[in-house]
C-alpha cells in the first residue's frame, strides 16, 4: 500500500507498506522490530528519519502466532470496536510489538510476562508515585528475566531482574487458572497487555 509521508523540510514523499507480513519467510523483519528500524523512512530531501505507525498483520507460522499491530493513535478505537480480527493477538504501539516479537522469539508466555509486569509495576508506583512509568521485556537470562522501566528519572532506564523460577510459578498458576482474576483482568478481546490495567476509564 502507498502512503505519503510529510516531512518539516517541506518534502512528502510516497513509502510502500504492507498490510500483511510473513515473519518466517522474512526473518530479517523480526531484527528489524526488535532493532527498532522497522517501518523507518529516510526523507529523500533531508535524510530525516521518520518512523510512523502503521496497521499491519505479523503472521509467525512456525511460533504459531499470528499478531495484529495497532498504532498508539488507534488505542481508543481498539477498546470502542465490536470485533477483531479471527485468530490474532493485537498490540499497540510499536514499544508493545517489539516487546511481544521479543518474548515470542524467546519462547515465553505473553500472559505470564504481563503478569509479572504488573507487579512489578505496582511496587515502582508505590516508590515513585508521581512518575509515569513504563516497563519493557529486555531479555531472558539463564537465571532470570530482566525488565526496563523507563520514566522513574528523566534520560535514565532502571533495570529489574525476577528469577526464572518466579516466572515458572507464574506460569504454572497460568496453566492451572487461565480464567483467575489477575489473567482475564490483563486481556480485552484480542489484546493481551498489562496496559488494560492502567487505562483511562474513559476507555473502560
Amino acid at each position: 500500500m502507498k502512503r505519503n509521508i510529510g516531512c518539516p523540510c517541506g518534502k512528502t514523499f510516497s513509502v510502500e507498506t504492507s498490510e500483511e507480513i510473513d515473519l518466517d519467510m522474512y526473518p530479517e523483519q523480526i531484527e528489524r522490530i526488535t532493532d527498532g528500524s522497522f517501518m523507518n523512512f529516510v526523507c529523500p530531501g533531508c535524510g530525516k528519519i521518520h518512523k510512523p505507525e502503521y496497521p499491519v498483520i505479523l503472521s509467525w507460522p512456525s511460533k504459531k502466532a499470528t499478531i495484529e499491530f495497532l498504532p498508539e493513535l488507534d488505542r481508543g478505537e481498539f477498546y470502542r470496536r465490536k470485533k477483531d480480527p479471527p485468530g490474532a493477538e493485537t498490540v499497540i504501539g510499536y514499544p508493545e510489538l517489539s516487546d511481544r516479537i521479543s518474548i515470542i522469539r524467546d519462547g515465553l508466555e505473553p500472559a505470564a510476562l504481563e503478569s509479572i509486569k504488573y507487579y512489578i509495576l505496582l511496587k515502582a508506583e508505590e516508590n515513585y508515585p508521581d512518575a509515569e512509568i513504563n516497563i519493557r521485556y529486555q531479555g531472558k537470562g539463564p537465571e532470570a528475566i530482566e525488565f526496563h522501566l523507563h520514566g522513574i528519572r528523566d534520560d535514565e532506564v532502571a533495570v529489574t531482574r525476577v528469577p526464572l523460577s518466579l516466572y515458572d510459578k507464574t506460569l504454572a498458576d497460568f496453566a492451572k487458572h487461565p480464567k483467575g482474576e489477575l489473567f482475564v483482568s490483563l486481556r480485552t478481546r484480542s489484546y493481551l497487555s498489562v496496559q488494560n490495567m492502567l487505562r483511562p476509564d474513559a476507555l473502560k
